[in-house]
């Protein structure tokens, strides 16, 4: 029976929200599929239950062509796990957590590797159980210190996780690849753009893990492609290491006074009118060693102060610091910080000094010295002398100074070699829909998931996970899918396939309109019927555009000759034909 507008739950809204951002945001609220009830939450209408239905209905298919079996556990979960596996502490401050009345801890699951291997744990025992992957879509949460953009980044948010095991390499390898291409055919159904970039595995842990990202602007991660195919979001990338030049027989290093030159600009300006040998076209901020002092909050609580020395001529990426130096929190260093560490001279902060190193594995001070990967032995470095208005030249990298290690923290550039050797990169911004990691034996090793193998011999389990944000496509899709009248659902996630609109005053388009809806649900197809009797044709046109059913017929003015429009939401067009034609066009 067809769904009577007139008694649906919908309002749709004329003004966008003042507090919406992007366009599916304004769309999925201005249409009556969303409502904001806090910061990052929302309450789903009907409208957006059936869209965010039929969108899982494609999910599950391809799961279950995948052999994927599906589960549900509860979005509430005990403390104890994801102790044991050390998330409870990892994931810091992005956690709900919560007691019960007798104060015992729980929290809401921003993802549940842990129920999901202490279940096969309690039910399988031996290999030939294996190989098995199953999977649940449900609601996960996490505190988002700035939800933003609708559903693309909220607190709450559906997920579909699913979870492979096996007991040997090879069997997971194969897993993994039965449910990347699973991805592939679910994105390529939904009609949605996708890059598969390598990606760190953050707190899931782990060995291999490739993001799904749809390139867009509005996207809140940026990647790097090569024209060679070399595809990685920037916390993966990989710095191209320079050969260790030989340094034999390079002069000493020469402090030199240098006031006020506390910025790399301004030291450059200096070294070219002062520092001798320059290299043809003067010194750069290329030649210059920058000190970056950065605070770790370690899972403990603890505040430690770092130096990471990285070439002048870059800056320090924060995604790529915070994967350098997981699981702590990292943040620039404040002056209360320098404060408690004198020996860092701000703006003349350096790795070496002319009393001995200053910092790094020589040191005395509590202070860990890190170098860009770019920093090899037998360069040649201007920098900082730990001295206020002066530094030093001549500086060479691993004879006069060395780091307690290397990190990866600083940004990558358009026009940077792609590690594997395809080329030179471009940066673009994406929106991540998928995620898929080979977790190995990190869950399955905390938690005691073990079988008996061929031999009667206990192994450990290995693990992939397999992640696509619901909600998060949902919302990718109304952007995509959309103009500046309203939303166009794809045909196979549409709330409906047809939507009917009756108009003008007279019985004889309200009689056409049954006829017509009784001819296309006898053909199975679910018709959405605007039948409200006192609303203006273009009220009611403007609701057939905002709401988006691609296939919109229209009983109107050709109602006494028996004539329908078929109006093609996609393209726009319009055309006028008998009803029995349109009811065969429309369930061919």
């Amino acid at each position: 029976m067809a769904t009577r507008l007139s008694k649906l739950f919908v309002r749709t809204l004329r003004e966008d929200p003042a507090d919406a951002e992007v366009r599916s945001h304004k769309l999925l609220i201005r249409a009556g599929y969303i409502r904001r009830q806090a910061p990052g939450i929302f309450a789903w209408l009907p409208l957006g239950l059936r869209v965010k239905a039929r969108l899982e209905q494609v999910i599950r298919e391809e799961m279950e062509r995948a052999e994927a079996q599906e589960v549900h556990f509860p979005a509430l979960m005990p403390r104890e796990p994801y102790e044991r596996t050390g998330r409870w502490e990892e994931y810091g401050e992005a956690l709900f957590r919560l007691q019960d009345r007798k104060e015992a801890d729980y929290l809401l699951a921003p993802t549940h590797e842990e129920a999901f291997t202490l279940l096969v744990k309690d039910l399988y025992t031996s290999y030939k159980d294996l190989p098995l992957t199953i999977y649940q879509i449900q609601d996960k949460y996490r505190d988002e210190a700035r939800p933003r953009a609708g559903l693309l980044r909220g607190r709450e948010f559906t997920m579909k996780d699913a979870y492979s095991f096996d007991y040997t390499d090879e069997g997971l390898d194969r897993s993994y690849e039965t449910q990347r291409a699973a991805y592939e055919r679910i994105f390529t159904r939904l009609g949605i753009e996708y890059e598969i970039v390598q990606a760190d595995a953050g707190a899931m842990g782990g060995s291999r893990s490739e993001e799904f990202l749809h390139p867009t602007p509005v996207g809140e991660d940026t990647f790097v492609r090569s024209a060679g195919g070399y595809a990685a979001n920037v916390e993966a990338y990989t710095t191209s290491l320079p050969e260790p030049v030989a340094s034999d027989g390079a002069p000493a290093p020469v402090i030199f006074d240098s006031p006020g030159t506390t910025t790399i600009q301004t030291l450059v300006d200096h070294a070219n009118a002062v520092v001798p040998g320059a290299p043809d076209g003067g010194w750069s901020a290329a030649h210059t060693l920058k000190n970056v002092v950065l605070a770790l909050t370690h899972l403990d609580g603890t505040r430690e102060v770092v130096v990471v020395g990285i070439p002048g001529d870059r800056d320090v990426d924060d995604k790529r610091a915070e994967v350098a130096f997981a699981p702590a929190a990292v943040e620039p260093a404040t002056a209360e910080d320098l404060e408690r560490n004198p020996g860092l001279v701000r703006g003349f902060i350096g790795p070496w000094s002319e009393a001995g190193p200053a910092l790094g594995e020589k040191s005395t001070t509590r202070v860990r010295y890190f170098l860009d990967p770019r920093v090899v032995d037998g360069t040649t470095w201007i920098t900082g002398a730990n001295t206020v208005d002066a530094h030093v030249y001549g500086l060479v990298a691993g004879r006069d100074f060395t780091a307690d290690g290397v990190v990866e923290v600083a940004n990558v550039r358009e026009g940077d070699p792609a590690p594997d050797g395809s080329g030179p990169v471009t940066l673009e911004r994406g929106m991540e829909i998928g995620h898929v990691f080979q977790l190995g034996r990190k869950y399955a090793d905390s938690l005691g998931l073990k079988v008996l193998d061929e031999n009667g011999k206990q192994v450990t389990v290995t693990m992939g996970s397999y992640g696509i944000g619901v909600t998060r496509v949902l919302a990718i899709i109304a952007e995509l899918f959309s103009d500046e009248k309203g939303l166009i659902w794809p045909e196979q996630i549409a709330p409906f396939d047809i939507h009917v609109v009756a108009t003008g005053k007279g019985k004889e388009a309200y009689d056409l309109a049954d006829e017509l809806i009784a001819g296309l649900e006898a053909a199975g197809k679910d018709v959405l019927f605007d039948d409200r009797l006192k609303t203006s044709p273009g009220v009611k046109f403007g609701d057939a555009e905002i709401l988006g059913v691609p296939q919109i017929v229209v009983a109107g003015r050709g109602a006494k000759d028996g004539d329908v429009e078929l109006w093609d939401r996609r393209t726009g067009d319009r055309e006028t034909v008998p009803v029995a034609e349109a009811i065969a066009r429309l369930t061919a």
